[in-house]
C-alpha cells in the first residue's frame, strides 16, 4: 500500500476515533442549552394549560363529585411535574455536551439519575393524592 494511502487512512481513523465523546464548542453547547431550556419551558406551559383544562372540565362535571376533581387535580399536577422533569433532563443533557469522555458520561449518569428521581417523586405524589 502506498505511503500516501496509508497516511490518509490513518488520518481518517484518527479523526473518527477522536470524535467519539468529544466536547462540543462552547457556542454550540450554549445554543443547545438555550434551545433545550426554551423547549422545556414551552412543554411545561403546555402541560399547565392542559392540566388547567382538565381541572376545569372536572369542575364542570363535578356536581358534588369531589373525588373526581381531586383525582383530576392530582393527575394534572403529576403531568406538570413530569413535563418539568423532562425539560430539566434535556437541559442537563445539553450541558453535558460541553464535557468529554468520562466527565461527559458521569454528567449524563447524574442527569439520568436526577430525572428518574423526579419521575419517582411525581408518581409518589400522585399516588398519595389520589383517592
Amino acid at each position: 500500500m502506498p505511503k500516501f494511502e496509508l497516511l490518509v487512512m490513518s488520518a481518517l481513523v484518527l479523526a473518527a476515533v477522536s470524535a467519539c465523546d468529544s466536547a462540543k464548542s462552547p457556542d454550540k453547547v450554549e445554543s443547545s442549552v438555550a434551545a433545550a431550556q426554551a423547549k422545556a419551558a414551552s412543554e411545561v406551559a403546555d402541560a399547565q394549560r392542559s392540566a388547567a383544562k382538565d381541572v376545569d372540565a372536572a369542575q364542570d362535571k363535578m356536581n358534588g363529585q369531589g373525588v373526581e376533581l381531586s383525582n383530576t387535580n392530582a393527575k394534572a399536577t403529576y403531568d406538570v411535574a413530569i413535563a418539568k422533569a423532562e425539560g430539566d433532563h434535556k437541559v442537563a443533557s445539553a450541558k453535558c455536551d460541553a464535557l468529554a469522555g468520562d466527565a461527559q458520561k458521569s454528567c449524563r449518569d447524574v442527569s439520568d439519575a436526577e430525572y428518574e428521581l423526579a419521575k419517582s417523586r411525581a408518581k409518589a405524589t400522585l399516588d398519595a393524592q389520589k383517592r
